[in-house]
């Protein structure tokens, strides 16, 4: 049931009390105009007709009564209907509109709202628009990083101010993986994770220290301030961190400026150098050795050459001297093949070698010098089981200048290409028929 406004019942009881008072104050005045016999008279006859003075009041005030309520209905309900449909409209997730009712006044009024209603939904409209194409634009750029990140080779890991990891690659997953005390258990996800702290693994000051150099050259205008250390982990490992910032961007998009040393984060470049410092210290332990063994072998030679030096001396000293310096000579080839081969391995390891199939690398070689030289190339007596290891550019590289070189001064008109096996390597022959190659030609194009 509809609640009745309580200020229509006050308004028509004020209307009734009028109504009394109207009738009794011309009831007086009309009363006093009559004599005494008029007033016996008027006495007598409404004596008996006071209850139908008392409907007629009723009727009249019922009367009013409607005449307010129709009124009370356009003027006072009306716009207090148009408040809470106005209000719905306001609070509405979707659009609205208000039905224009009552006086001219209010249809105008409510046209007017229905058109800033409208202005409103197109405005959340485009609005939601340009957060939906700013998500999808920032989802891009987040699958961009992660997939650049997840193609690095280095160990990349992005924390907050307060060293929460907000981002890290799976290389880096592998790094705290091998860096962890229990890596079948965690798989070192006791280590690195979203929210955790890299306090975990660094310790507290070190960072700190870091992030301090860091603010001291952003203070100085340095464009692109860095610092690194090396750091033992808990397992006895040693790593190479390079901690870069995160510049913080302000409300127009934009990195705050390098004089203003905002900071919101920071980025590190993890890189476990213990293989390279044990490589390092073997390497000198290895040249130590040579040195020391080198200097006792020289001394041991020196001895026996000043001993075959005396024309006296007896043919089974000599023989034992001279096996002395042969021992000694073939002592210091060996200590030297050793260096040369752990050096060469070490080269190996670092030199950019890519796993190859012999007869691709051929074909390759193949077309680029044909497509270079124009000249015809063809394939003999390629091993197709043959399996390199090898840095395909440069060696095609090579190959392509080479055979350049054939071509325009030797004026080849045909070359060939070999690979088949030798042993642990194999062997690749660019075959042409002409004019041999002097030592002085190959001397002078290697120094080319």
């Amino acid at each position: 049931m509809k609640k009745t406004d309580p200020r229509l019942v006050l308004a028509i009881a004020a209307s009734g009390l009028v109504m009394a008072l109207w009738l009794v104050l011309m009831s007086v005045i009309v009363w006093s105009t009559l004599t005494q016999d008029e007033r016996t008279a008027v006495g007598d006859v409404l004596a008996s007709r006071t209850a139908l003075v008392a409907v007629g009041w009723l009727i009249g005030l019922v009367l009013v009564a409607g005449v307010l309520r129709v009124l009370h209905r356009r003027y006072v309900g009306a716009p207090y209907r148009l408040l809470e449909e106005t209000r719905v409209v306001l609070s509405a997730t979707t659009p609205q509109k208000l039905k224009p009712r009552g006086t001219a006044e209010m249809q105008a009024l409510a046209n007017a709202v229905n058109e800033l209603a409208a202005q409103r939904d197109q405005l959340r409209g485009d609005m939601s628009e340009q957060v939906a194409q700013a998500s999808v634009r920032v989802q891009q750029e987040k699958d961009r990083l992660a997939a650049l990140m997840a193609e690095l080779n280095q160990s990349v890991v992005v924390c907050n101010r307060d060293g929460r990891i907000l981002l890290y690659n799976q290389r880096a997953r592998q790094q705290f993986r091998a860096l962890s005390p229990e890596p079948g258990l965690a798989d070192g996800a006791e280590l690195v994770g979203i929210g955790r702290s890299i306090y975990a693994v660094f310790d507290r000051q070190l960072l700190a220290h870091a992030l301090e150099r860091i603010h001291q050259s952003l203070v100085r205008g340095v464009a692109s301030p860095s610092a690194q250390f090396v750091t033992t982990t808990q397992g006895g490992q040693l790593l190479r961190v390079q901690v870069a910032p995160v510049r913080a961007v302000g409300d127009d998009g934009v990195a705050a400026q390098a004089t203003q040393a905002v900071v919101s984060g920071f980025v590190l470049l993890l890189n476990n150098v213990t293989a390279s410092v044990e490589e390092e210290a073997a390497r000198d332990q290895l040249l130590h050795g040579l040195t020391e063994g080198s200097r006792a072998s020289l001394a041991n030679i020196q001895a026996a050459v000043d001993m075959l030096g005396y024309s006296d001396l007896e043919p089974a000293m000599r023989e034992r001297f001279l096996a002395v310096v042969r021992e000694e000579v073939g002592a210091m080839g060996q200590r030297i093949t050793d260096l040369a081969q752990r050096a060469t391995q070490r080269l190996k390891t670092r030199w950019p070698m890519e796993d190859m199939l012999g007869a691709d690398l051929a074909t390759a070689a193949q077309r680029q010098i044909a497509a270079h030289c124009t000249c015809p190339v063809t394939l003999d007596a390629v091993d197709t089981s043959v399996w390199l290891k090898v840095d395909s550019y440069t060696l095609l590289q090579a190959l392509t200048y080479l055979a350049h070189r054939l071509v325009d001064e030797f004026e080849v008109r045909f070359l060939q290409l070999r690979l088949h096996a030798v042993g642990a390597h194999a062997q690749l022959d660019l075959v042409w028929s002409g004019q041999a190659m002097s030592n002085e030609t190959v001397m002078s194009w290697e120094m080319d």
